[in-house]
């Protein structure tokens, strides 16, 4: 008899299966595939709870090669004390229409996020790139750092929050992240002369004008619950090669892709490309005249594709 059993994980085990992946491949395979046309991205959708309550995120993704879609809903609810959000993922067969794995997501976000970008950086940013900033200290921006530390020979890693200075504890625990990190007063300070600069916070406004960049660069930035969030100044994209995760739903989702486009005269058709288009090498890598923009808004793909490979470590587990 079939087992037609749903797998279900809570975040302690989905956290253990991560440690087992090498996460940056599982995303270059699926942008590989994006990139092929073997894989289908719906835009994502924002629903809004009744009287200011919160809002749900939908992410869906379709992964013809591997014979899954699913979904991922990350909830806003809002409470007394601070609001809370939470985000599962469900992963679904292309053969049964059943379901396979319902996971917590939020260890499985912070991962993809940071191994997308981490791609960006592999595909966009100068192969001799030395200098790299981080703005931002949280759980993401530490799993931005831990992808990306082997992939050039960096010589200087810098970081600025808001909150670095309030805590000795903070201090240490990021110093022994990397003994090339050295923390910062401010983004400026941080970023003024780097060739990689990772935005990796949780603003709705711009912490970052790259205008005040001495070199060019290569931003990258990811997105947050917040509507119309944006780390750069909207204006600044007329001056940057522009990239993205999805060039056909980022535009409509990225705030300061839609800002830019009402107030500034910017348009999609300005994208240079996306992650597929550079993974299977449909463009070419930027020229560095001038700065390079990564945006990522997170797609379902790319957590259809984690769901994926951590069903597929369990199972290989059950096997044994």
């Amino acid at each position: 008899m079939a087992d037609n059993s749903v797998r279900v994980m809570e975040a302690e085990e989905v956290a253990l299966f991560i440690q087992r992946l090498d996460a940056r491949d599982v995303m270059r395979r699926m942008f590989r595939a994006f990139g092929e046309g073997r894989a289908t991205q719906p835009p994502q959708t924002l629903a809004l709870f009744p009287n200011g309550s919160g809002d749900v995120i939908t992410y869906l993704g379709v992964l013809e090669q591997e014979g899954v879609f699913g979904v991922k809903q990350s909830p806003y609810i809002s409470r007394p004390g601070g609001a809370l959000i939470t985000a599962w993922t469900t992963l679904m067969s292309m053969e049964t229409g059943r379901p396979l794995l319902l996971c917590d997501a939020k260890q499985l976000t912070t991962e993809r996020t940071a191994a997308t970008t981490a791609l960006a950086v592999e595909l966009l940013s100068r192969p001799h790139a030395t200098r790299l900033a981080i703005i931002g200290t949280g759980p993401i921006a530490r799993a931005h750092l831990r992808h990306v530390r082997g992939l050039r020979d960096w010589r200087d890693i810098r970081l600025f929050s808001r909150t670095l200075m309030q805590s000795p504890e903070t201090h240490t625990a990021l110093r022994a992240l990397d003994p090339l990190v050295t923390l910062h007063a401010s983004p400026e300070a941080a970023a003024r002369d780097a060739d990689v600069v990772m935005l990796c916070t949780s603003s709705a406004t711009p912490v970052l004008d790259p205008a005040n960049l001495t070199t060019s660069a290569l931003i990258t930035s990811i997105s947050t619950n917040a509507v119309r969030a944006h780390e750069v100044p909207p204006i600044s994209l007329h001056a940057m090669e522009c990239y993205c995760d999805d060039r056909a739903g980022t535009p409509g989702s990225a705030g300061e892709m839609l800002l830019a486009a009402e107030q500034h005269g910017w348009s999609p058709g300005d994208l240079a490309g996306d992650l597929g288009d550079l993974v299977v090498g449909r463009i070419p890598a930027p020229s560095h005249d001038t700065h390079t923009f990564f945006r990522s808004i997170g797609l379902g793909l790319e957590d259809v594709a984690m769901a994926k490979a951590i069903l597929d470590l369990a199972s290989l587990d059950a096997a044994h």
